[in-house]
Formats: C-alpha cells, structure tokens, sequence
C-alpha cells in the first residue's frame, strides 16, 4: 500500500485509472459524496473535490457512500468474498500466457486461490464476459493475426493460437469473423517468414524510446542468453507447458511505420506463442501510457516522455542477476551473469552467433552447491542468495511475474538470506513490474540526485509516486547505466 497518502500522487493515479493501484487508496469526491476505487470509469472529478483514504472503513467513516459505478466493496483486500478487479486483471493475465489453454480454468482458478464460480462472477464485472469467452477471444485475434502476418499453415495457426482441434478453429473464426482462415489469407498480405520463425505485431501508446530501452538492455545482456544491437534484442527462452519444455529463441524490433514492435519466434516456441507474446509485453512495457506516467513525475520526464520501465522475459534470470549485482558495477554483473549462464545452463541452437545458451532453471540452480557458484567467482554469501531464491521458486513459495501477489513476494524476498531492500525493490520493478518501485539505497540514485543519504532521497521520490520506478528509469538515464 502507497505509505504516504500523499494527495497529489493518488490524483495522478486515480486519473490513470491504473489497475495496480486498485484497492491501495480510495477517493472520497466532496461534490457527490461518494468515494471510490482508483479504476472506477465515472467521470473524473476536480483534484480540488477529492480526498484521499488507505481503505474503504476510513471513508465512510467521513461520511462518504459506496460509488455504485466501481463499486468499493469489490476492491481487493476489502472483502474475502469480493477479490474484485485485481483477480480479474491476475487472470486475465494468466490467460493472456496461454494459462487456460494449459491446464484449463479449475487449474486456473487452483493457481489464483478461488473458486470458478467466483472467478467467473468478478470476471464478468471487469470484462464483461465469461474467462473462457475472454480465451476465446484472445485465441482468435492471435489466429487473425499469423494469418495476415505470417507464413504459417493454417494448423499451425490454429495450435500456435492455442486451438487443440483445427475442426474447431476453423468454425469458431468462420461464426465470429465471417470468413474462414484460408479466405482471410487470400484477402490479406500473406508474408513469408524468414527462417522458421513466425512474426506477431505489438502496438504500443507513443512516444516510445526504443534506443534508451535498447541502451538499457543491451549493457545489461547476459552473454549467450540475450543480446541487444543493430536495431533489434534477440534472446533464448525456455518455456514449460504440460509439463513439456519448449526451448527456442525470439526477436523483436521495432515495426516500419507503426507504432509497434515486431516479434520473430522460433518454431520450437509456437507451442507457447501466448506466453512467449505475455513476457514479451511485459519486457517492452508496451502497455505503458507515457502521458499519464510523465505527467506525473514533476518535470523528470520533459522531452523524455517515451522512457519505458523494462521487465523481463525470465523473472528467475532477473532474481539471479540483481543478487550477482550487489555492490558491483553493471559491468561486473553481467560477466558474473555471463559465466553463471555458461556454467550451469543448457545448450540450444539459433541461427545467431550470440546467442547459443538457456539460463539455467530453478530446479537446475537449486540443486547447486554454494562451492560451485562461488567457483565463477561469487561471494559465498550471494551464492547462498541464489540458491535460497531457486529453492523458493522451484518449491512454488515465490512467483517472480507481473501476475503475482506484490505483498507475498516482497515478504518471500525480503525473507530470503542475503536479500536486502535494495534487491527486492529492483526485483519489485523489473520482474513484478511494479511502477511505485523505488530502490533508494542505490548508488546510481545518489549520483544522479546528488545525495548520499537514504533517507532524504526516499523523501525526495515522493513527489514522484506512484511512478517511483519510472523516475528511476529516468535518473538512470542521466548517468549513461551507471546503476544496476
């Protein structure tokens, strides 16, 4: 929950309307005398008409009513019986990874902790329709897109879209779409692909600084796992789906003309082609409103409005990465991320001569002793780290994705030996994609800030919520990646 209920910060949330915030404050609007949720679709009312609650109790008991429009009781964390839109957005980014198509919606609902019923109900509040409709849906403008976009068979669309039965991929796009797969491709600009890959399109809201991301990214590449230059950040990538893994290589850059990225993947990853696109969202922030976000940062921003927040396509290979950078240079870290990827992960083929490795799994790491990292030249202290982090997330104690519980993980984290604030903030920014992340002990924030105390530059940032980790991102951006 946003610590200080400082009012100028919950505004620019509340005007965003940003889900993540959803249940952190409530708004108490004195003109109508109701309050509200951050993500309630009413008409935005003057910052002047607006004050501000750490929970719904704290409202009414200054005499505000429950807004019919967003209504409070569904916010989460205000009732057990209402998870409200928070569960939706959790599930409708599971979905998003091909989640349901895995194991369908029991083991979805298993995974989020509520009953299907329950997860239908609140589903249908936020989307407006059932979570296997919202699947549906997403499977067929997936299937829409490869047709238009891509050189694939039509069963290969179909399963890569995550149809099981080509029967029923064809009858479902003719009923919704009018059309059946092979009279859209004849309509459309069916493109060859190059190599065995195929390619997907990515909008996103501009501006979009796709140099400084690349900038960012690139100084930060584990080698043999990832690189980022000429225009394009290629990487390996192992995914799991029935229990069966799916290793294979991706490529993204930036799509001539349009306000999108363009994605390459390897055949091998077809199988998980929605959880391959979910990461890829997530490492490009491409759901990001920079308007929202700049305006926000008291000038931080100005002629930079496109600075993005990355994530990650591998929340473990995150985790790892922020221990092996405690303390050490950028430089330092990636050697060390390097060598750890060379030691302990597998092989795989890609036509890049760059890219030859998979970052080792948490089972794989887990299984390590302390005496084998410290061998790449790790203190033992940070070894111990990392295999605490593996065992944690191989055990199922500790989810490091934008869909986990932000609260639990940064429990589990800060739990963990050897993980201190600093490596659960950058972790909360970059693998849960939190954007009110701050790590204020971090050397480079002192540089750019020019102050060494914690404690004034955490009061400093401030101003900055709910968008900390951005102004992060921009802070960093003015040493030139002097920062971890």
């Amino acid at each position: 929950m946003m610590s200080m209920l400082d009012a100028d910060s919950c505004y620019r949330a509340y005007a965003a309307r940003d889900a993540r915030f959803d249940g952190r404050f409530f708004t108490g609007v004195t003109s109508t005398g109701v309050y509200c949720r951050p993500v309630c679709t009413a008409r935005l009312p003057k910052p002047e008409n607006c004050r501000f609650f750490p929970s719904a109790s704290a409202a009414e008991a200054a005499g505000f009513r429950p807004c019919l429009v967003c209504r409070p009781e569904c916010a989460p964390g205000e009732s057990p019986a209402e998870a409200g839109q928070r569960l939706a957005d959790a599930a409708a980014g599971l979905i998003a990874a091909g989640g349901l198509d895995e194991a369908g919606l029991g083991a979805l609902c298993g995974r989020l902790g509520v009953s299907a019923r329950h997860l239908r109900r609140v589903f249908r509040e936020r989307f407006g329709v059932t979570p296997v409709a919202y699947a549906q849906t997403r499977r067929l403008l997936l299937a829409k897109a490869l047709l238009a976009d891509s050189g694939l068979s039509a069963t290969d669309v179909a399963f890569a879209s995550g149809f099981s039965s080509l029967r029923r991929f064809n009858a479902l796009f003719q009923s919704r779409y009018g059309l059946s797969p092979s009279q859209l491709r004849r309509a459309g600009e069916a493109r060859a692909i190059s190599g065995e890959a195929a390619t997907v399109e990515l909008g996103y809201r501009p501006p979009y600084d796709w140099d400084g991301l690349m900038g960012f990214l690139g100084t930060r590449a584990v080698a043999g796992v990832e690189e980022a230059g000429e225009g394009a950040y290629r990487r390996t990538l192992r995914l799991w789906r029935n229990g069966t893994p799916h290793a294979g290589w991706l490529a993204v850059c930036p799509a001539a003309g349009k306000n999108a990225l363009r994605v390459a993947v390897s055949t091998e990853l077809l199988p998980v082609l929605p959880a391959v696109l979910a990461r890829v969202s997530h490492l490009f922030d491409v759901c990001c409103d920079p308007w929202a976000v700049s305006g926000g940062l008291s000038g931080l921003a100005d002629g930079h409005e496109g600075v993005r927040l990355p994530g990650t396509a591998d929340g473990f290979e995150t985790a790892v990465r922020a221990i092996l950078g405690q303390q050490v240079t950028v430089v330092g870290a990636r050697t060390l991320a390097g060598r750890f990827a060379a030691a302990f992960g597998d092989p795989v083929a890609t036509p890049f001569a760059g890219l030859s490795r998979l970052f080792p799994d948490p089972g794989r790491v887990a299984a390590l002793s302390v005496e084998a990292i410290a061998a790449l030249g790790v203190i033992a202290g940070r070894a111990r780290a990392i295999l605490a982090l593996a065992g944690a997330v191989r055990d199922g104690d500790l989810e490091l994705s934008p869909t986990a519980d932000l609260e639990k993980s940064l429990d589990t984290l800060r739990a963990l030996p050897g993980v201190g604030e600093w490596t659960a903030q950058y972790i909360a920014m970059r693998a849960l994609g939190w954007p009110d992340a701050f790590p204020h002990t971090d050397g480079g924030l002192k540089k750019a800030l020019g102050e060494t105390d914690p404690k004034r530059i955490a009061r400093l940032a401030e101003a900055w919520r709910p968008w900390r980790a951005y102004a992060v991102m921009h802070l960093w951006r003015t040493l030139q990646g002097a920062s971890t």
